[in-house]
Formats: structure tokens, sequence, C-alpha cells
């Protein structure tokens, strides 16, 4: 909890992978990889309730014997399959559970660290009482960005500023979200109608979606570990 509020993570697993076959479930550095997101949570003091939602018998079974704040959600078939969206899962988990505050992140994140995660929870308490419902991490970038056009989006060709005077890019990178259940609802998505970007390292921000990014996390894991 933090602040009385009952804090709880939500974590979607699924059985099949597209891009990397059995990617939850391959080995990274030694573990499967679903087992890092969820060490990471089950360190993290303010979370109470890790709602893990899966498709699968394995996830079912093994993690809540792993990890003593999970909780099972076993997919319905109607939220089964590659092209479900991530909005009805956490719909479906809500519907289902009892929580204050709702973090959703993936096993597809594996560098992101829990000090991390809990600096945003904390900033989400402090920033609701300046009206911001929702809480969702991005990269910042300051190069020089076009359309598929070839138009610029932000700068000038003209001027040709320095990339550190550019106004800066920020890319939505699916490490993290917070939420409440009541903007989640009036919205029915997870980034509510006044969403504050929070930044993240650009090394716990990889998102494993392809054999490259696997295999660069799998090598930045060993250096982050370290640190």
């Amino acid at each position: 909890m933090i602040f009385n509020r009952k804090v709880v993570a939500l974590v979607p697993i699924k059985e099949h992978s597209e891009r990397v076959k059995s990617k939850n479930f391959r080995d990274f550095n030694g573990q499967p990889l679903y087992h890092h997101i969820m060490e990471t949570l089950q360190r993290i003091y303010a979370i109470d309730e890790i709602i893990v939602n899966t498709d699968s018998k394995i996830v079912a079974i093994e993690a809540p014997k792993m990890w003593n704040k999970v909780k099972i959600h076993m997919r319905p078939d109607e939220l089964r399959g590659d092209f479900v969206s991530v909005n009805k899962l956490i719909k479906y988990d809500l519907d289902n559970s009892d929580g204050d505050i709702y973090l959703q992140t993936h096993a597809t994140n594996p560098l992101v660290k829990s000090e991390t995660i809990a600096i945003a929870i904390k900033k989400f308490v402090e920033i609701e009482d300046d009206d911001y419902d929702s809480l969702f991490t991005v990269n910042r970038f300051q190069t020089r960005f076009y359309k598929s056009d070839g138009v610029p989006i932000n700068h000038n060709p003209k001027e040709l500023l320095r990339t550190q005077d550019l106004d800066p890019v920020y890319e939505e990178n699916s490490c993290m979200y917070i939420f409440t259940k009541e903007s989640f609802l009036k919205e029915d998505k997870r980034i509510g109608s006044n969403p504050f970007m929070y930044e993240t390292p650009h090394i716990e921000s990889i998102d494993i979606d392809d054999e490259f990014s696997f295999k660069l996390a799998e090598i930045l894991s060993i250096y982050h570990n370290q640190k």
C-alpha cells in the first residue's frame, strides 16, 4: 500500500507469441523471461497484489507457488488470441479485482528496476493533486524526426539547430502504465484524459518484440544488474 491505498499490478502473459517463439518462457540469462518482471514486482513494498492474466496452465500453476503476491486470472475464450486489445484484458482484471491504484506492465520489460517502478507509483500519487488521472512511461529523444513522406516533425531543415536545442519528442515505451479504476472506466483505456508522461531510463525501457531486442536485452542485463 501507499498512503493506505491498495496497489495492484497487472501482468498479461500469454502462451503464444508471433515474432519470438514462446518468448515469455524462453531462457533469459538463466530464467524464463517472465520470471524477471515477476521478481521485480514482488520486491516492491507498495504493491499489494500481482494479477497475472494468462491462458497458460504452466503460469497458472507455477506463479502463485513462486510469488506470494500473485493471483491468477485465467483468460476466458473471448479474450484469447493475438489480436485482443490489452485494454480489454485490463477491463476484465478490473472487473474482477479491488484496488485503488493499478499498475500495468509486461513480461517483455525484464530490465525495469523495482526502484524505478516504486518511484513512479509515488509520483502518480503526488501528481493526482494536479488533476493528472494516469501516468505512462516514455523515452525522450532530441534528434531530427520525419514523417513517412519526408516532412520534418520537430525541426526546420533550413535552420539546422543543434540537436540538443531541438524540442524533445517523446515515445510511449510500454514499460509501465499507472491509473485508477475510475480513470480507466471513464476513458475505457489505460491512458486517461490527462496523463502524465514519465521518463524512464532507455536501458530499462527495452521492450522485447523480436530476436534482436531479445539478444540486446540479454547482453545489457548483465551490465545493468552490476550497477
